[in-house]
């Protein structure tokens, strides 16, 4: 997909997510690289990349990295999350700035473009949060929590955060990662009930896989989590740092492999029910690598019998260039087949019902 096309997508996802200032930014870079300014040059071989690829979100995130590290001291003056002030009416000051970054640090950002995507988005732990609590009521067993593209493993730790939704909360109080107003309407029943039953579950595991993992316990790598955060959204950074916290006392092993051989090792457990879950990453896994992964899926599905369980819990888009409708929170739980249970904004935050699924579930 062409350049254009790209950043006018992501122009118009920022406006629909809530950042302004990224929506500018992303419109003044389409002009730029039809001017053959520096936004083309430092994207010179990304011209017909793949959506997937994020090559928006690539760049605006290695001049965030600029800008948050001290090196872009005028464009961290317009920047939020390094302590700047953005205003309405700013915005040309702000892309002057950004372009100026992007000229002078060519070499350093076309260095960063070859990285993947690390969000890492701890908002996401209310959706799959909702899924483990359907599917521990389901199978009220212990719980080795396995994740897909874990990129710095901060959601393994999703259950030492805190949501709250009117006046349905669930999480230890006084956590350092607490999402207010987690749900657009009435939490569903089902989850109402899960939470009243289940105030706090027992993780015995926390594993996790990615190609290019990082340690949240990295300056280096927690930067570039950071980075990708967009800047004019403080509340997703005070979620980070506080996620950042619980991982400095809460270990998870996440290692350097692929999804698919990741689960090939992994063996039912009597007593505990394992549970698979993923965010917004598999557009990012080549279609064979994925059918692989599917086959390994319904391997531990099929394994499911009276001492131990298994669940598939995934909150993924549907499709990439459209979350209007936001994204698919699902649950595999046995060898049952996957239902709907919500849907989410991409961040994850709020998660909602949407009348065009199938009636509320009822997991069991």
């Amino acid at each position: 997909m062409d350049l254009d096309r790209q950043f006018d997508l992501q122009a118009r996802a920022c406006e629909r997510l809530g950042s302004p200032l990224y929506a500018a930014l992303c419109r003044s870079m389409i002009d730029d690289i039809r001017d053959g300014g520096p936004c083309a040059r430092v994207l010179t071989g990304y011209e017909q990349s793949e959506l997937a690829a994020a090559v928006p979100l690539r760049l605006l995130a290695a001049v965030h990295a600029l800008a948050l590290s001290g090196a872009a001291p005028e464009l961290a003056a317009c920047y939020p999350s390094a302590g700047g002030k953005s205003e309405p009416g700013s915005e040309p000051l702000v892309w002057k700035a950004f372009r100026e970054v992007v000229d002078t640090r060519e070499e350093w950002i076309r260095d960063w473009l070859t990285r993947p995507p690390q969000t890492n988005e701890v908002g996401r732990s209310v959706p799959l949060l909702a899924g483990l609590l359907a599917a521990v009521d389901a199978t009220p067993l212990p719980i080795r929590l396995l994740e897909l593209g874990s990129s710095a493993g901060l959601n393994l730790r999703a259950d030492h955060f805190r949501w709250r939704a009117g006046d349905i909360a669930w999480g230890p109080e006084g956590s350092p990662v607490t999402v207010p107003d987690a749900w657009q309407g009435p939490v569903p029943g089902w989850l109402a009930e899960a939470v009243r039953r289940h105030p706090s579950v027992t993780v015995v595991e926390r594993r996790g896989c990615d190609p290019t993992p990082l340690d949240p316990a990295s300056p280096r790598d927690a930067l570039a989590l950071r980075s990708y955060v967009w800047p004019d959204q403080v509340e997703r950074f005070a979620r980070l740092d506080g996620a950042l916290r619980v991982a400095a006392r809460v270990p998870a092993e996440v290692s350097r492999i692929g999804a698919a051989d990741f689960l090939a090792g992994i063996e039912p457990i009597p007593g505990v029910l394992t549970v698979v879950w993923h965010s917004v990453m598999w557009q990012y896994v080549p279609k064979p690598e994925w059918a692989a992964v599917s086959a390994e899926l319904d391997r531990l599905a099929a394994t499911t019998g009276p001492g131990s369980g298994f669940a598939h819990i995934a909150f993924e888009p549907q499709d990439t260039s459209d979350d209007r409708h936001g994204f698919r929170l699902t649950a595999r739980i046995g060898t049952q087949p996957p239902i709907v249970l919500a849907r989410a904004k991409p961040h994850g935050v709020p998660a909602f019902l949407y009348s065009g699924d199938q009636p509320e579930p009822a997991p069991s």
